[in-house]
């Protein structure tokens, strides 16, 4: 039993008025044509990727070409052909037309993978986010790659068959496909096996199928987290002895940033100053900081759990409750104030609000925040400061595309700017200055925030901890915004910003030695420090601490030992 070829799979079969027509298929040449216009018109970058290294000329990359798009063809078909059946082809193949089509554009435009990571990424967007990666440029690439499919799908009249008939007809197909798939991949095993094997991250350019594995492994893994709650972690958490003896209050603030990369940071010697501010305040800065991940979904939840990117295990991280949880276990008062997509479950069951549902007077407009808005009643809060206290302000920092969005007019100070959420309508020159003016708007108000905890030095002792959540590309290699696989990841997407600040008085009270911090600060650092870092600072003792990650302990009065 076989197809027929693809220029007869369908036939006019019946004028209508104005020219139009209908098409007669059977569902099985319908999945097959969908296959075959997915493997020319979606998959580009894989097969840009599959053929890197190989000359042009020779007749074995033409054959390991065309072995390719059978295996594809093949695969696609076999996945829809246990999808659809005659009643959901055509409702089906229309959404996934469209999400195929939208695949297709963020990958060519920002260089993406659809792999898990990103997927869930995506899921966890928001709305106001979302928009933000619609343009105009979409337009075109609709009405070619869903626009007249839709209307040619429309126009599809299916084959009715008997039951048995139709059966066997859909067994024969899987059959054939299955054999086409199996002649294909042992043809090129050996090249091919060996890319895969090499390039794991090359599967989540084959589309669609990328998008659909990723998205039923996000579901799956989701079912399983929801099925069971999160597991306590750190049940032997207690006050150390410092919070008898303290005779001020202890407030630190956690700035959890948002796509600053260290590249572009001021304090770390980047040509332009994007740090004028901060340049001018007793910070001690990170130069050389690794992220745990290349997007939020991944990085947030990492930063606060207590094995981090060297051990790094997702099921565990989002199984598990945070450093939060083990902090408000021993007494601290904690508190998260949102100017984004959430906390990724960080804050779970914990004090917790959002910047747009304060709308602080000035900061908000159109659905989003400046993150001066994070600020707001910290004065107040300041003023009635009690106990032990960690305050995690999450920002919208440098988030893409729209980085012109970031900041007030004010702060436009490197210009031109790119002021599209299109960033193939800009120049790079124009997409980095937007950037640049979006830190400058960080720094000053990570600058306005130390201002306003040194005019209480007198009341409260406090400490400042800045650190992105990952970084960002802005058109080097032809790549933008970030999510790339870690393993393949650059280095702009995986080096971020980070400084601490300590007010007047905290460094005699807590033992510290700020040469010493000072000198600790030129050596590499990661995520993985934070845990145990703030453990150590708010002097919180536990069996998860591990000494040798606490950035702070060598400084101590006493080194090797917690506070």
């Amino acid at each position: 039993m076989s197809l027929p070829p693809i220029p007869a799979l369908f036939r006019r079969s019946k004028a209508l008025s104005g020219g139009w027509f209908t098409l007669s298929a059977t569902v099985e040449q319908l999945l097959l044509a969908t296959s075959v216009f997915w493997m020319l018109t979606a998959n580009v970058p894989f097969f840009s990727a599959a053929l890197q290294g190989r000359a042009p000329g020779e007749p074995q990359t033409w054959s390991f070409l065309f072995a390719l798009g059978v295996l594809l063809v093949a695969a696609h078909f076999l996945l829809l052909a246990l999808l659809c059946n005659r009643w959901t082809v055509k409702p089906l193949l229309a959404l996934l037309l469209l999400a195929t089509a939208m695949a297709v554009h963020f990958m060519r435009a920002y260089g993406v993978y659809l792999d898990p990571s990103m997927l869930r990424n995506a899921l966890r967007t928001d709305v106001a986010e979302a928009g933000e990666l619609l343009s105009w440029t979409l337009l075109p690439q609709l009405t070619i790659l869903v626009g007249l499919p839709w209307l040619l799908l429309w126009r599809v009249r299916l084959v009715q068959r008997p039951w048995p008939t139709a059966l066997g007809r859909r067994f024969g197909a899987l059959l054939l496909a299955a054999v086409a798939a199996g002649g294909a991949l042992l043809a090129i095993f050996q090249p091919f096996s060996s890319l895969m094997r090499n390039h794991k991250e090359l599967r989540y350019l084959i589309t669609p199928a990328n998008y659909l594995w990723s998205l039923a492994s996000v579901i799956a893994a989701d079912a399983r987290g929801a099925a069971r709650p999160r597991q306590a972690i750190g049940l032997d958490a207690t006050p150390g002895p410092s919070w008898a003896t303290r005779d001020k209050p202890l407030l630190v603030v956690l700035v959890v940033g948002e796509t600053a990369r260290a590249a572009n940071w001021g304090l770390n010697g980047y040509a332009r100053q994007t740090t004028p501010e901060l340049a001018k305040l007793p910070v001690i800065n990170f130069p050389e900081v690794s992220s745990c991940g290349t997007n939020t979904e991944v990085s947030v939840p990492c930063l606060f759990a207590p094995v981090g990117r060297r051990n790094y295990d997702s099921a565990r991280i989002d199984g598990s409750e945070s450093l939060l949880h083990v902090l408000a276990r021993a007494g601290v008062t904690v508190h998260w104030r949102d100017n984004q997509s959430g906390c990724k479950g960080v804050c779970d069951g914990l004090s917790n609000d959002s910047v747009i549902s304060l709308n602080p007077p000035g900061s908000c407009a159109g659905g989003r925040c400046l993150d001066s808005g994070l600020l707001y009643g910290l004065d107040e809060r300041l003023a009635a400061a009690r106990g032990t206290q960690l305050l995690v302000l999450h920002q919208l920092g440098n988030h893409g595309p729209s980085y012109f969005r970031r900041y007030p007019p004010a702060f436009a100070r490197f210009a031109p700017a790119c002021g599209s959420d299109d960033l193939q309508r800009c120049r790079r020159e124009e997409i980095v200055n937007a950037y640049d003016n979006a830190l400058l708007y960080t720094d000053h108000v990570l600058a306005s925030l130390i201002a306003s905890l040194q005019a209480r030095a007198d009341k409260v002792d406090s400490a400042v901890i800045y650190v992105s959540d990952h970084g960002e590309s802005l058109g080097e290699n032809n790549l933008f915004l970030h999510g790339l696989p870690y393993a393949i990841a650059p280095k702009e997407q995986t080096r971020v910003p980070m400084f601490m600040w300590l007010s007047a008085d905290l460094p005699r009270h807590a033992g510290i030695d700020r040469q010493c911090l000072e000198q600790r600060a030129t050596k590499p650092v990661s995520h993985d420090h934070l845990f145990h870092t703030v453990l150590g600072l708010l002097d919180v003792r536990t069996g998860l601490y591990e000494g040798e990650w606490d950035l702070l302990r060598a400084c101590r009065s006493v080194p090797g030992t917690p506070p």
